[in-house]
């Protein structure tokens, strides 16, 4: 089937349910038209979401099922993974609502991994509370890059700002020591083949960040810049990627600046994602490109504080599921196209011509 006419099947982890996470999943699915775009499979119980809905005073019906390859087109699935009753208290993590947020994780991380969901949106988790319990990773990407086996990058993205993060969730005082030319070269492409194959953008230009104040002021603070990254930036310039830097952070996210570029490799989590948060709060994504696998999240925590409250705003889950869907669509296409440009090489060589074929031009 076309990926232009397929409904992405949209599968859901819930994350930490005295949190945000069914709130914003349930207003986002509210509109009786969302299934019209796209086929939601939650990973979740359903007693939980029907004494939560009715908190919310939101009119939804369900559909239970007991896997996710059941799961119908035009219905609100949820994957039953609890049938028992669920002790809710909004607003405090507790062991329950913990264990639900791994099981729902893992649940859906399967489902994907067996092609029985398109794509993962995964609501937020108590990164903390879930590590106490025997959870192995301090957030999402290191878990996806386990299951995977593969380095996954942190990217958070709008229309206009896409931010990468070269380390994310590790001490300030281990960042220097986890960078290397190698690994930054390995990241900018990765960042490069993703621009191309989930953003369609062809020729993506890329600006990489400094660690230091001031990029280094030329090894006057620190020599990170001279010894790994402008290396690091000048061989994949040289070999075609288009990647400039390294800029001082502390002047690059104006908007004269930073719109010049498709996306910005930054050298640490809070160097990256405090300037993102600050001009795109409330549509940010998260996304974990170089994945076989797409998964996307809304752009902040479980926010405890306002959870029960009914002001919870779902515009960022909305844009995590919609960017989700886009992307798998783009690399879709991306896949079918290139698939498509290999038919004559391969048709040339059953033949038993063994030479390049002249490249394509635009006409």
């Amino acid at each position: 089937m076309s990926p232009k006419n397929h409904k992405v099947r949209v599968g859901i982890s819930i994350g930490d349910f005295n949190g945000i996470g069914p709130e914003i999943i349930m207003k986002s699915l509210a509109d009786k038209t969302i299934t019209d775009f796209f086929t939601p499979v939650i990973f979740g119980s359903g007693k939980l979401f029907t004494y939560q809905k009715n908190i919310f005073k939101l009119n939804l019906n369900f559909n239970y099922i007991n896997e996710a390859s059941q799961a119908q087109a035009g219905k609100l699935n949820m994957v039953n993974l609890v049938k028992e009753n669920s002790v809710v208290e909004l607003g405090t993590p507790t062991e329950e609502s913990t264990k639900m947020a791994i099981d729902s994780l893992e649940a859906a991380t399967e489902a994907l991994m067996k092609g029985e969901i398109d794509v993962l949106v995964t609501a937020p988790i108590n990164k903390d509370e879930m590590v106490k319990m025997g959870f192995k990773h301090a957030g999402h990407t290191g878990y996806f890059e386990e299951k995977f086996n593969k380095k996954g990058l942190m990217f958070l993205v709008t229309e206009d700002l896409k931010v990468a993060v070269s380390t994310h969730h590790i001490p300030i005082a281990k960042v220097a020591e986890s960078i290397s030319k190698e690994k930054i070269k390995k990241q900018i492409r990765v960042l490069n083949q993703t621009l191309i194959e989930d953003f369609n953008i062809s020729r993506p230009k890329i600006a990489v960040l400094g660690l230091n104040p001031h990029s280094g002021d030329g090894g006057v603070i620190g020599n990170e810049e001279i010894e790994i990254i402008s290396p690091a930036i000048k061989e994949l310039s040289d070999n075609g990627i288009l990647a400039f830097g390294p800029f001082p952070a502390d002047s690059f996210f104006q908007p004269g600046k930073y719109r010049s570029f498709d996306a910005v490799l930054a050298m640490y989590h809070d160097q990256g994602l405090a300037p993102f948060k600050t001009l795109a709060y409330e549509e940010g994504v998260n996304y974990t490109a170089g994945l076989p696998f797409i998964r996307t999240s809304p752009d902040h925590g479980t926010a405890y504080d306002i959870a029960g409250k009914n002001i919870a705003d779902e515009q960022s889950f909305l844009e995590a599921i919609f960017t989700a869907i886009k992307i798998y669509k783009n690399r879709s296409e991306y896949n079918d196209l290139m698939s498509n440009r290999m038919q004559p090489r391969r048709m040339a060589m059953d033949n038993g011509v063994d030479e390049d074929l002249p490249e394509e031009t635009e006409g």
